[in-house]
């Protein structure tokens, strides 16, 4: 049950913001003095921090004042309702089913949560590459099927299934540019996963609106660009930025998933193995971006 409260939330309370649930992670009071020419009934604001508790974005962070965030609501405890008799089997089952579906764990590799939170048709050999995926300490994976085989689909049922097992946040998509609407309205319709793609009219856009400052490559956890727009001297230098400076950590990943989606159409001629020229296009291009990928 939510209940719209005037008073700021706790640390660690369940509250509902913009249609999404979020956990409470910090509340600071305002340290400003009322204006004098105003009554001083007026309350102190707050600055809420908030962790979103969402599958499909799980740890996205926002702050809001909460004060005159509309539709701001605390999610009350409330008790467990009183039993009235027997639940059908049937009813019984599917509730067991979704526990069951509902508690996937990075340790346990039988249960795989994905294909049930997908609106897709699976065909069996798209189970392989997640299958691969969750016995890997490391995923890394090439998936080199033939041309409408679902290649995006194979892709978002890895990313997805990190996902839900708290295995991946951030995601970034390289792709041609043909494809970064496909890739985006492929993520949203089939998996619920919201992309946003990162190109010249987005940043103009960021710029506009939040300060010429801003850095297009950490506005959002799950991002799709093109290759070509990534080599561009001002879009690669902002995306340095984001990457560990030499001599810091690596850790924490600030990239979960890599997903290259490249056709190599000037690989060259001596390399006819599609493995060869995975780690040739990786060594031209993305070999400095390789070792801020999670392990």
């Amino acid at each position: 049950m939510a209940t719209a409260l005037a008073n700021a939330p706790e640390q660690g309370q369940l509250v509902s913001v913009r249609s999404r649930r979020w956990v409470v992670s910090e509340v600071n009071k305002s340290g400003l003095s009322p204006p004098p020419l105003e009554p001083t009934t007026e309350k102190a604001q707050h600055l809420v921090s908030l962790l979103s508790v969402e599958d499909d974005a799980l740890g996205e962070e926002l702050q809001v004042i909460w004060e005159i965030e509309p539709g701001a609501k605390v999610i009350e405890k409330v008790a467990l309702p009183e039993p009235t008799g027997f639940d059908l089997p049937a009813r019984l089952d599917a509730f067991l089913d979704a526990v069951r579906w509902g508690a996937a764990s990075t340790a346990d590799l039988k249960n795989i949560q994905a294909p049930f939170r997908s609106g897709i048709t699976i065909e069996d050999y798209q189970l392989d590459p997640v299958v691969r995926a969750i016995q890997m300490p490391r995923v890394n994976l090439l998936i080199a099927d033939d041309v409408g085989l679902g290649k995006t689909i194979e892709s978002g049922l890895v990313a997805l299934e990190m996902i839900i097992r708290h295995r991946a946040r951030r995601i970034l998509v390289v792709c041609p540019a043909s494809l970064q609407f496909q890739w985006r309205d492929q993520m949203r319709d089939k998996f619920g996963l919201d992309f946003r793609i990162v190109d010249s009219e987005r940043m103009r856009d960021l710029r506009r609106r939040r300060g010429i400052h801003v850095n297009p490559w950490s506005h959002f956890p799950r991002l799709i660009t093109s290759i070509d727009f990534l080599k561009r001297e001002r879009p690669l230098r902002l995306f340095k930025e984001t990457l560990p400076a030499e001599g810091e950590s690596i850790y924490p990943r600030r990239y979960d998933i890599l997903i290259l989606d490249q056709r190599f159409p000037e690989e060259p001629k001596h390399l006819q193995d599609k493995d060869l020229c995975v780690h040739y296009f990786a060594k031209k291009s993305l070999s400095w971006y390789a070792p801020n990928i999670r392990p």
